[in-house]
């Protein structure tokens, strides 16, 4: 993994030199990792039973987030060769999830039903909670308003506004009874997602461009 959030532009694993010499750091980090990878599992879930393209693009954001924190935490002792193939696989990986949320949302667009927008809504409050959560377990780290801390804020606030998006989308979906609402909150949120997934692979592989032939 990359050592900053600023670097990857994904803002999603926190400072791998801190979280080495910081214990305490460490443990918030973990505990950001189990909010994330099981809210996105509750969430992706939860897209299935609403039948909301949102909830889906949106539970992909915490999977990415948990899973890129949770290897960038693992690869703390690896090579740095290492650690640029894993971000290759990830950014690769997540790539593939994104597109699979548009595909998914384009093929809804050909027979656009309504969500459940109440639950749609619960869903999305849900997810702004827990994003609250982590960013408060991350709070007694923000001291010295280093680049890293911003960083953290920043993505924070990133996440806030999609669940923000999907909750707004559920009430106009109750409203409008029509699926569209839910599918272009779910293309914007894919397309965020994309690009991340764009940061990091461009990232890596410039990681193993630096290295030389074979890393």
């Amino acid at each position: 993994m990359i050592d900053s959030k600023e670097e990857t532009g994904c803002g999603c694993h926190g400072n791998s030199e801190r979280a080495a010499v910081d214990p305490a750091y460490r443990r918030a980090l973990w505990i950001v990792v189990i909010l994330n990878v099981g809210f996105g599992v509750i969430e992706l879930f939860g897209g299935f039973l609403a039948d909301s393209q949102a909830l889906k693009a949106d539970s992909l954001d915490f999977l990415g987030d948990g899973s890129i924190t949770f290897v960038g935490l693992l690869a703390l002792a690896w090579a740095a060769s290492t650690r640029a193939k894993v971000a290759l696989t990830q950014g690769i990986f997540l790539a593939l999830l994104g597109f699979w949320v548009l595909g998914m949302a384009a093929w809804r667009a050909m027979n656009a039903v309504p969500p459940e927008a109440d639950l749609m809504g619960g869903i999305g409050i849900a997810a702004l909670a827990v994003n609250v959560t982590a960013a408060l377990v991350l709070a007694r780290f923000r001291e010295g308003g280093d680049a890293q801390a911003r960083a953290i804020w920043l993505f924070s606030r990133n996440d806030a506004i999609n669940n923000v998006a999907v909750i707004i989308a559920a009430g106009l979906v109750y409203w409008l009874n029509s699926a569209w609402p839910d599918l272009v909150v779910a293309a914007v949120i894919a397309m965020i997602f994309l690009h991340s997934a764009w940061e990091i692979i461009r990232h890596a592989r410039a990681e193993r461009k630096e290295q030389g032939p074979g890393a």
